[in-house]
């Protein structure tokens, strides 16, 4: 099924198609929500990267304290969060704001963008993102980098499918007990549309 995204008279990309979510700002009520799509999204996404013993202990209320935090914050200089609505349930988030890196001073950057793993392989990844890019997009940036776990190769795959590169900038942080190696991707042309969903047998985020 394809489905072309439009932005509707209220701001809020929509779709045609009733069955993809309507990808707005997050409100303040949307914390527990996002909270558990953060948790859900890492402990399917880093399985086998990730201790398990500290994905196990993940825990969705705690995530969601901190999101409150963050869209109940009004110093927040071009940024912004965004979710997929489906009818009440949020499906997945993305992030966005000035990048943070120094050597990238003038960029934006996608800070994160996350899926419920059962909505993984469906397109909602590349709506989500081309919803984020518009934003950044308004903003005024015409660049953004973003960082990716190194070993995650299914994130990494859908990057540079949607017009990425590795530009070459690694770190690596110290998580909870064990390191988290990352490369830096970045994106010059922000201008895009929502792509048409994949067929059914195309994997994406």
């Amino acid at each position: 099924m394809n489905s072309v995204a439009a932005l509707g008279n209220d701001g809020h990309h929509r779709v045609m198609d009733t069955d993809v979510p309507t990808l707005r700002a997050a409100r303040l009520d949307d914390a527990a929500a996002i909270g558990l799509v953060h948790v859900r999204s890492w402990q399917a996404a880093y399985a086998g990267d990730f201790p398990q013993h500290y994905l196990d202990a993940l825990d969705p209320t705690q995530r969601a304290d901190g999101w409150r935090h963050i869209l109940g914050r009004t110093d927040r200089d071009r940024q912004a969060d965004l979710v997929a609505d489906l009818e009440g349930k949020i499906g997945g988030f993305a992030s966005v704001g000035p990048c943070r890196d120094d050597d990238a001073h003038g960029a934006g950057e996608v800070y994160a963008i996350y899926l419920l793993p059962e909505l993984w392989g469906r397109g909602l990844g590349r709506q989500l993102m081309s919803a984020a890019l518009d934003t950044l997009t308004g903003f005024g940036f015409d660049e953004a980098t973003l960082w990716v776990l190194d070993r995650n190769d299914r994130a990494r795959q859908f990057y540079e499918a949607g017009g990425w590169h590795a530009d070459g900038a690694t770190k690596v942080e110290d998580g909870p007990g064990f390191p988290i190696a990352e490369v830096r991707y970045r994106r010059s042309d922000l201008r895009v549309a929502a792509e048409p969903d994949p067929p059914p047998a195309t994997s994406h985020p």
